[in-house]
């Protein structure tokens, strides 16, 4: 049986604020999760408009993610 959602694509933007510039772990209460779009374009301006505003926090990260099914959720 053939999955209807294989052929398409989800985005999400998601980041926040960083402890450090290894910029691997979150401040507490910062993460930001926006989505899921179904263009990369859409993501995209999204992401575009949310760093823009967050522009003076060096530690603000935000990663435009495209989302794939886990392995075995296959019907």
């Amino acid at each position: 049986m053939n999955d209807p959602l294989a052929s398409r694509e989800i985005w999400v933007v998601w980041g926040g604020i960083f402890r450090d510039t290894s910029f691997t772990d979150l401040e507490a209460g910062t993460e930001e999760l926006h989505g899921p779009f179904h263009s990369l374009a859409d993501a995209e301006k999204v992401w575009l408009e949310r760093m823009r505003r967050m522009v003076d926090i060096a530690s603000h990260r935000l990663f435009v993610l495209r989302a794939v099914p886990a392995a075995g959720n296959t019907p």
